[in-house]
């Protein structure tokens, strides 16, 4: 346990961001299992909806510094060549 006040405080914000990040991580991997759903169904429409919004998040996470910003484009460009081979 730390007894430097900076430091104590240090792993309080350290907590609060981890709790924080932690969700926001959980919440893309559900926009994700989205987009393959909707792709394992059949369902074009739906899945570049599901896209749109997983693509969003993805982006929004790596602006916040959640997730690295190459991360969220690997994401993101697999996510998008799934949607493109089912629509041909």
């Amino acid at each position: 346990m730390a007894n430097i006040k900076s430091q104590i405080k240090r792993n309080r914000q350290n907590e609060q961001a981890r709790v924080r990040n932690k969700s926001v991580r959980s919440a893309l991997k559900t926009y994700a299992r989205r987009v393959r759903e909707s792709v394992a169904a059949g369902d074009q429409e739906a899945a570049e909806t599901a896209l749109r919004k997983a693509t969003r998040a993805y982006d929004r996470a790596a602006s916040k510094g959640v997730i690295h910003k190459n991360n969220a484009a690997n994401h993101k460009a697999r996510l998008a060549r799934s949607v493109n081979q089912q629509g041909q």
